[in-house]
């Protein structure tokens, strides 16, 4: 398995199992949809990456450009751990897969 294809399946779990954990802690059903919607869009990123599809980077970055427009916000709004923790994570996947992105186009 590639970098890339890791970081992304990695972020899918932590995403899911965040948005699953905020339900069961909870009960709130927008943490389950968010958390598990961002993490298939991860993980399908990463499926296509190891699979050598198009998209595959694209994907991920859309995960996290969704991941930080949602989490960054409330993180400076509320500074507490969860947000800023999400944030962190949006923030490691748009470099992670921005730098993806950025060579790729430059390359081509």
């Amino acid at each position: 398995m590639s970098g890339l294809e890791n970081v992304a399946f990695i972020l899918a779990a932590l995403t899911a199992g965040g948005g699953i954990t905020g339900y069961v802690r909870t009960g709130s059903m927008p943490s389950v949809i968010a958390g598990c919607s961002v993490g298939a869009l991860y993980g399908l990123g990463g499926l296509r990456i190891r699979n050598r599809q198009p998209y595959g980077v694209e994907l991920a970055l859309l995960a996290s450009v969704v991941l930080a427009g949602s989490s960054i916000p409330r993180a400076i709004r509320s500074q507490k751990p969860l947000p800023i923790g999400l944030s962190a994570l949006a923030l490691f996947g748009l470099y992670s897969f921005g730098t993806a992105w950025q060579r790729r186009t430059v390359s081509a």
